[in-house]
């Protein structure tokens, strides 16, 4: 698959600082895009990933701080990209926290962070970033699922996790119906274990976690100007992973 000219877009990623968001937003600068390193606490790796970004081939990159549960953050760093880049054409909704213990262990402090940092940044960013596309009459939204959340299962670990990213899954199909006449496309992209996880089961499916690039052909195609017929979609990148009750 060629990779899809994204000259004269606006890419937003959220959590792009490292890791898995890191990769997929240099993967959008490749494309030519024009590209905003998102995070929280991470400023020196943001600055990082910004230039990573400019070698890369983006027209532009910046960097944007801010909490994506809170309402007025989001706001906040929308509008800073607005200002540095333009309104945003592309948004991946890539931050989730995880709490990897019994739920019973989980106090509410920490169920409620998993469930707002999955869900309510999901919902908050969506909804700041719709309004310019709908207005454009173009976007991308590509939210990064889970992909237990389409195989059902069940786990006393990381409960409060599949929870959310089975709502974000929803809330992808939801939002896809409600913007299917804007030109907007919504889809999500669902690994199971990615190689920067801390930890790897021992029975991985295909002997080894999903690379980087696993994730980022599956996305560019969701991105794709081309691919304006596919929405409300989720990929599941699991190499055939077949879950039982752990």
């Amino acid at each position: 698959m060629d990779e899809p000219d994204l000259s004269g877009q606006t890419v937003l990623v959220t959590g792009s600082a490292k890791g898995v968001g890191r990769e997929l937003l240099l993967a959008t600068a490749a494309c030519g895009a024009a590209t905003a390193v998102h995070y929280h606490t991470s400023a020196d790796a943001a600055r990082e990933a910004a230039a990573d970004a400019t070698e890369r081939g983006a027209s532009d990159a910046t960097t944007v701080q801010g909490d994506v549960t809170d309402p007025d953050s989001v706001d906040g760093l929308f509008s800073a990209v607005e200002a540095d880049l333009g309104s945003v054409d592309v948004l991946v909704n890539n931050v989730g926290a995880f709490a990897p213990a019994h739920w019973e262990e989980i106090d509410f402090e920490t169920w409620n962070r998993v469930l707002e940092t999955n869900v309510n940044g999901t919902y908050l960013c969506s909804k700041r970033a719709l309004p310019a596309m709908r207005e454009n009459g173009y976007g991308r939204i590509v939210n990064v699922g889970y992909a237990s959340s389409e195989k059902g299962l069940v786990s006393p670990k990381n409960f409060p996790y599949f929870v959310a990213k089975a709502g974000v899954l929803m809330f992808t199909r939801m939002l896809a119906a409600d913007t299917q006449d804007d030109g907007v496309t919504v889809n999500a992209v669902s690994p199971y274990v990615v190689e920067n996880s801390e930890e790897f089961p021992d029975d991985l499916p295909r002997g080894r976690p999903a690379a980087y690039e696993d994730l980022i052909r599956p996305m560019l195609f969701f991105l794709d100007p081309d691919t304006g017929y596919v929405s409300g979609e989720n990929l599941e990148i699991d190499g055939g992973w077949l879950p039982e009750r752990v």
